[in-house]
């Protein structure tokens, strides 16, 4: 299975992708360079990918998958709570395509702050 790297200079974190059409236009598009937002306990960041939303979108995610917010767009890593959360949830903008799951501990983001540079890469 591929893999991507977001490397925001002082975090660094792999992502298994899924077999999906957002992921291969995400494969396309790489290498990516963006500057990170963060929103409660989300990373997000805008991406040169245009990509409908798929049947399956959602906005309420687990931990540590890998999103890609068709309104921004952006991809979106949440990793706990935003503004709009209900309970424990992590609760995105609106219903996100997930294309992938992170290797690793993503409360690690965590770290990131608003304007870090992120670049996303593959993963030989």
């Amino acid at each position: 299975m591929a893999r991507i790297r977001f490397d925001f200079g002082t975090v660094t974190l792999d992502a298994e992708l899924f077999d999906t059409p957002t992921t291969r236009a995400i494969g396309a598009a790489l290498p990516i360079s963006s500057s990170a937002l963060t929103w409660g306990e989300e990373v997000y960041f805008e991406v040169p990918v245009t990509v409908a939303r798929e049947a399956q979108a959602r906005a309420v995610v687990t931990s540590g998958e890998v999103a890609y917010w068709p309104d921004g767009p952006a991809i979106a890593l949440g990793f706990g709570r935003t503004p709009i959360s209900r309970g424990d949830e992590t609760r995105l903008a609106s219903p996100c395509n997930i294309f992938g799951k992170a290797l690793g501990d993503v409360k690690i983001l965590a770290k990131v702050r608003a304007g870090a540079k992120v670049k996303v890469s593959a993963v030989a």
